[in-house]
């Protein structure tokens, strides 16, 4: 039988949805406001949104190691929530680009210290064998968070035609509502004993690791010297290098925005193409989540990167009319691997640690989107609209290339006697 997820899981779910709820609201008129109001180049747009994912992964990295030192993380899940409701009013104030860029830094400031602490939070409350399901959770109340935004965006653009200004300061009323809930949280505390080298009831089927479920002292398996680096394991460090791989060619969401409205699309149309993607999303998230947990992560991630491939070569060939379809199947590709992503690596982690890997992933996935989303912006200005989005579907590719040659090393290493943690 399952077991249910725990209230700080539920409450947090909560944070993220008035969280998005207030962003998605902003988030799709920023490259509208920026492009039609203040009149920046798009290589601009790829700059603001790469430099302020930059800042957010090192901050991300710096708050999970803080995180994991003091061993407090509600401090920083707080504080990073209000910083992101701030941003929103800061954006009316904006007649030139580099206050959005303020803005925007202020954000993903926010962002940077509350999503470590935040996924930690949910890697302590939760063991391994429904970890798929708990961050699948977290990313599908997300995401309806963003659908009630997009909603919301959807019917100030018409009834405020042109007054994005205002639109931002609306947004800021969600943002306050989320910052008002993270003072329900608590402090999780978890008391970690050392798990034998193959813990009593554990079984390995499908590519997924699966344990009974644990009591409320947690056990963990800690790398071995045979795969120990910088304390973390060998299936760590590959895991976290595929992901990084995979987040060059996920570039800015603004730039499949502005490819809708190059080839045509109204705002009207580009804001429902966009609400399209977030309910597919939103739909797909916590089932794929429960989908990881009995059948294997990696299969699932390589099944949406490829779908992944196939959404950006179609924004780079096809026509308006087929966009229609291109944006919930993206929904789809986010559904089948932001959660399981994290899930897949949180498992392979010393439990007292869990902030500063989470930390190190994030960062080195920001600094990997920051390239992307440069190259995506001088690719659109100097290239061709198209460009970017051929080269976010061959990289795709080479992830999930990469992914098929990391499963088979895991198996490999499985049958010659590798320590128990390279099963993914």
């Amino acid at each position: 039988m399952s077991q249910q997820l725990p209230q700080s899981v539920r409450n947090l779910g909560w944070i993220s949805f008035f969280t998005d709820f207030a962003s998605e609201m902003a988030y799709p008129v920023v490259p509208l406001f920026l492009t039609e109001v203040l009149g920046a180049p798009v290589v601009v747009l790829g700059l603001i949104e790469g430099v302020a994912e930059a800042i957010v992964s090192v901050m991300k990295g710096l708050s999970g190691w803080l995180s994991d030192r003091s061993g407090r993380r509600v401090p920083y899940v707080r504080l990073g929530y209000g910083l992101a409701a701030l941003s929103k009013p800061l954006m009316a104030l904006a007649y030139a680009w580099p206050v959005v860029f303020l803005s925007r830094v202020l954000d993903r400031l926010g962002k940077g210290l509350r999503t470590t602490a935040r996924d930690a939070m949910i890697a302590d409350a939760v063991t391994g064998d429904i970890s798929g399901r708990a961050f699948g959770f977290h990313r599908a109340m997300d995401t309806m968070g963003a659908i009630v935004g997009v909603l919301a965006a959807l019917l100030l653009l018409r009834l405020l035609a042109g007054q994005y200004r205002l639109i931002f300061l609306v947004a800021g009323v969600p943002g306050l509502a989320a910052v008002a809930l993270t003072f329900r949280l608590r402090e999780i505390r978890r008391r970690v004993e050392p798990a034998p080298p193959f813990p009593s009831g554990a079984s390995v089927s499908a590519g997924v690791c699966s344990q009974p479920p644990a009591s409320v002292t947690v056990a963990t398996i800690e790398p071995g010297p045979r795969t120990a680096a910088f304390g973390f394991s060998r299936t760590y460090w590959l895991i976290l290098g595929l992901l990084t791989l995979f987040a060059f060619a996920n570039s800015s969401d603004t730039l499949l925005l502005l490819r809708a409205k190059n080839l045509g699309w109204s705002d009207t149309e580009v804001m429902v193409g966009y609400l399209l993607y977030n309910v597919t999303y939103a739909a797909s998230a916590y089932p794929a989540g429960v989908l990881s947990d009995r059948v294997g992560r990696l299969p699932l991630l390589l099944a949406g990167w490829t779908l992944y491939a196939t959404v950006y070569f179609g924004f780079f060939a096809l026509s308006a009319t087929a966009a229609w379809w291109l944006f919930p199947v993206y929904g789809l590709t986010m559904g089948l691997t932001e959660g399981v992503g994290k899930a897949l690596l949180s498992v392979h982690v010393p439990e007292r640690r869990k902030g500063t890997a989470l930390g190190v992933f994030h960062m080195c996935l920001g600094f990997s989107a920051l390239a992307g989303s440069v190259a995506a912006g001088l690719l659109w200005d100097h290239v061709d609209p198209g460009a970017p989005f051929a080269l976010g579907g061959a990289a795709a590719l080479l992830a999930v290339v990469a992914g098929i040659g990391l499963a088979v090393w895991l198996r490999c290493s499985r049958g010659g006697g590798d320590p128990p943690e390279v099963c993914a």
